[in-house]
């Protein structure tokens, strides 16, 4: 959790000038790009969002409940997220959850940064293909 954003009169000044927010340094995988993707599509409470991870096929496995809340309220203390409460038909009112202005630059340089380590992988693969290849075109010439 970031505890000096609450310095800044704008939080996406923050976001542009801290590290704690820069996504290469996230170690908690996808769940929060995620979340925040799903919340960008629409409007969503906890339960809702726990269905549309368990359709999503990125993911290595669905997370506990539990993790799930734990990092929405992160992301609301951090302001890339917002509640309200919404009286439901029949039950209790249920936290709605909407991305902010914020978590969208957060999520778009979660994005840039997938984009550019995805090149790196690629380049990788493909130099690793080449060299496989030559090993193969070059057996037996010497011997």
């Amino acid at each position: 959790m970031c505890e000096h954003s609450r310095g800044f009169g704008y939080p996406g000044a923050h976001l542009r000038s801290c590290g704690c927010h820069d996504p290469s340094a996230f170690r908690g995988g996808m769940l929060l790009p995620t979340l925040l993707l799903l919340l960008k599509k629409k409007p969503a409470h906890g339960y809702e969002l726990m269905e549309e991870l368990n359709g999503l096929n990125f993911l290595p496995a669905v997370p506990d409940p539990g993790v799930v809340y734990r990092h929405l309220r992160r992301l609301e203390v951090e302001g890339m997220v917002v509640s309200r409460l919404e009286q439901s038909s029949g039950g209790p009112a249920r936290k709605v959850y909407s991305i902010t202005p914020e978590g969208e630059d957060y999520l778009g340089a979660w994005v840039s940064t997938l984009r550019a380590r995805k090149a790196s992988l690629e380049g990788l693969l493909a130099a690793y293909e080449r060299l496989s290849s030559d090993g193969k075109d070059g057996e037996g010439e010497d011997g």
